[in-house]
């Protein structure tokens, strides 16, 4: 086994830090005050190829590996939550499921400008009444000729007011449950296609959160992803690259809350000395240590399995689980090491805290993630090989499947 990041991945990995450290975080408290989502920033990110960073250069992308794709989104969420999320439902639920499922003709249409950052993508499964029930979705789809007529809603739907395209699931055989689910491609400009914002939300205010509204959308069959049927295992198979965007996001906001409790820790003094030398906040931050180095190995485990094609439901549920807890005790743990400063927004932790808290509960909640691994560990749950996209060639070894691997208890 080998641990070592190679000098690409390191290159990525400096690279990012530096672009997320001179132009987002200095404006991090600010944007998130204000609600405001900074759409220039969004442009920069295209125009370094983020937005694309794993998809093969022949689709637009920058044609690296799975490992540097947890690793922008690591240094990224360092930085600030709400570009990570913009990653998550860009690249990984939606460029990712439509170069793992789509058609030449939609690679082309949709995939190219997606990775070059010229369009926004979205992904629409969660609904009023179905979000981690996704199988018994409300929103139809009833086949009309050529096309399907879509109706029904999405909501908790990331970037539904900035993207231009989207990923969304229906119905053709409403009661039939996941046996109907079919996916779609949507354009923004289709009749009957309207979005919105959510108000009110406790974090992530930097980030555009918003529902989808569908009211007779005529969309072309050619626009739907895989075959009748087939969209409830093409949503889990998205989740899988979700998931992983969300657990290796979780690490940078963990690294996040670490440096900023080391820094205050040396800083502040308490009875004659640092506060850093009190064995109780040594306690906290040894507990950020550990657990942001666990959390980052098992989200690289899983990036490694995917630069091999292997499936990895299991190892992505583990790593987001783990890594999204990490980061919201660690986010925790700061704020008590801040004391009043870290209940304030003088100071970067309370937004940690904040934003942590929704990573807990979005792409599957703790409890989904909970049950998961017990039916894994007691043979109930058993996945069927489902190969990922193989890793473009470019600044990557390609080698044949190892024989064996570091596994969880098999």
């Amino acid at each position: 086994m080998d641990f070592e990041l190679s000098s690409e991945h390191r290159s990525v990995r400096d690279m990012v830090y530096n672009f997320a450290q001179k132009e987002i975080a200095p404006v991090a408290q600010q944007n998130d005050a204000n609600h405001f989502f900074d759409r220039n920033i969004l442009k920069q990110m295209g125009e370094l190829g983020f937005l694309g960073i794993c998809v093969p250069e022949q689709y637009g992308g920058t044609g690296l590996d799975y490992v540097s794709m947890g690793i922008l989104c690591e240094e990224i969420e360092r930085a600030e939550t709400a570009f990570r999320v913009l990653l998550s439902v860009h690249l990984g639920l939606n460029s990712m499921t439509l170069l793992q499922w789509g058609s030449e003709e939609q690679k082309q249409q949709f995939l190219v400008p997606q990775a070059r950052g010229e369009k926004i993508a979205a992904f629409g499964l969660t609904e009023p009444a179905a979000g981690s029930d996704a199988a018994h979705m409300k929103a139809t789809a009833r086949r009309d000729g050529n096309d399907y007529i879509l109706n029904g809603n999405k909501v908790w739907i990331s970037a539904a007011e900035i993207a231009d395209n989207f990923l969304v699931f229906a119905n053709i055989d409403p009661g039939s449950g996941a046996k109907g689910v079919t996916a779609f491609l949507l354009e923004r400009g289709m009749e009957g296609l309207s979005t919105g914002s959510i108000k009110g939300k406790l974090g992530v205010h930097a980030g555009n959160t918003g529902e989808i509204v569908m009211q007779d959308v005529r969309v072309p069959a050619a626009n739907r992803l895989g075959n009748e049927g087939e969209g409830f295992k093409i949503a889990m198979s998205a989740l899988d690259w979700g998931r992983y965007t969300v657990g290796t996001g979780a690490v940078g906001l963990a690294q996040a809350s670490l440096d900023a409790s080391v820094k205050y820790a040396r800083e502040r003094e308490a009875f004659g000395s640092a506060i850093g030398k009190f064995e109780l906040v040594q306690q906290m931050i040894a507990r950020m240590v550990a657990g942001t180095e666990a959390a980052r190995l098992l989200c690289y485990r899983a990036g490694w399995m995917k630069n091999y094609g292997m499936r990895t439901t299991r190892e992505t549920s583990l790593a987001k689980w783990y890594a999204c807890d990490v980061a919201l005790k660690s986010a925790d743990d700061a704020i008590e090491i801040h004391g009043a400063y870290g209940y304030s927004n003088e100071y970067p932790v309370e937004r940690y805290f904040r934003n942590a808290r929704g990573a807990v509960l979005y792409e599957g909640t703790r409890e989904i993630h909970t049950i998961m691994q017990g039916e894994y560990a007691l043979g109930y749950r058993e996945d069927k090989p489902l190969r990922c996209p193989s890793p473009p060639a470019s600044g990557y070894e390609r080698r044949e499947l190892p024989t064996s691997f570091p596994a969880m208890g098999r």
